[in-house]
């Protein structure tokens, strides 16, 4: 799929990176160098630039040595959504359940769970006392 440049749009390093290490950047090369139809010298090259989440849900292979035993790399791979106001990717647990805590976005049943009071929707000041005996 080809990204679509948007050149109206305000922009600056840190977007760049965020956007090359949000959808990831490949560069498959091969050169070579012949004389007279005689292969010389021939070079293979095979890069990827992207995040760790980006590169684990392509399912690209990771170097030698990586610790994916990390904490870190635990909250990295549970399950994330991208905030439909600001395009942030957050837990969807949190997004969902608490909203975004880039730009304030609430979801559907966040909003209503704040709008219903809890219980049978009496404040307890307008309930009567009742004693049980």
């Amino acid at each position: 799929m080809a990204m679509q440049i948007d050149r109206n749009s305000p922009g600056n390093l840190a977007d760049v990176i965020e956007r090359i290490l949000d959808k990831g950047l490949v560069i498959n090369a091969d050169i070579a160098v012949s004389v007279v139809g005689v292969q010389l010298l021939g070079i293979k090259i095979r890069a990827a630039l992207a995040s760790f989440e980006t590169a684990a849900r392509y399912g690209l292979e990771f170097p030698l040595g990586t610790r994916l035993d990390t904490t870190a790399w635990h909250e990295l791979t549970a399950g994330k959504e991208t905030c439909p106001r600001c395009s942030r990717r957050s837990p969807a647990e949190d997004l969902l359940g608490t909203g975004c805590p880039w730009c304030g976005w609430l979801s559907a049943s966040t909003k209503r769970s704040l709008e219903t009071p809890s219980g049978n929707g009496h404040r307890r000041e307008e309930l009567p006392s009742v004693e049980i005996r």
